[in-house]
């Protein structure tokens, strides 16, 4: 049986919540939910769909690496977005992060997130084929 290895970011919530950012179990990784908040707490990108998918994805991304993938990895990604109306910029930065992987993705509109700030909580699945 493989062993579980929890990933930190050092975000309050994870304690609180009690929840890591990432888990590995073998070749498979899952990264939890990702918004658009720096490590100081401050929002990114507020009211730009856009840079925060973008900020998201580079999130998520330094969260892959540390369990020793990358996004090449992904084999599917879920975005929970406030408005679908903006779903071009979301998928802009979704595409710029992905264009040649392609991992199978879900865009789903949500009523609201955490914190009304937040415009996009992006969750990935990958698995290390090699």
């Amino acid at each position: 049986m493989s062993s579980r290895v929890n990933y930190s970011s050092g975000a309050p919530w994870e304690d609180m919540y009690g929840y890591s950012r990432a888990v590995r179990i073998g070749n498979l990784i899952e990264v939890s939910g990702t918004v658009a908040v720096d490590e100081a707490g401050a929002i990114v990108g507020e009211g730009d769909a856009y840079t925060q998918t973008t900020f998201v994805l580079k999130k998520i991304e330094a969260a892959l690496v540390k369990a020793g993938a990358s996004l090449k990895d992904v084999v599917r990604t879920r975005a929970y977005v406030t408005d679908i109306r903006q779903a071009d910029a979301y998928g802009r930065a979704h595409g710029e992060a992905f264009g040649d992987i392609k991992p199978c993705t879900t865009m789903v509109e949500v009523k609201a997130l955490i914190a009304p700030e937040y415009l996009v909580e992006i969750e990935v699945t990958a698995i290390l084929t090699g």
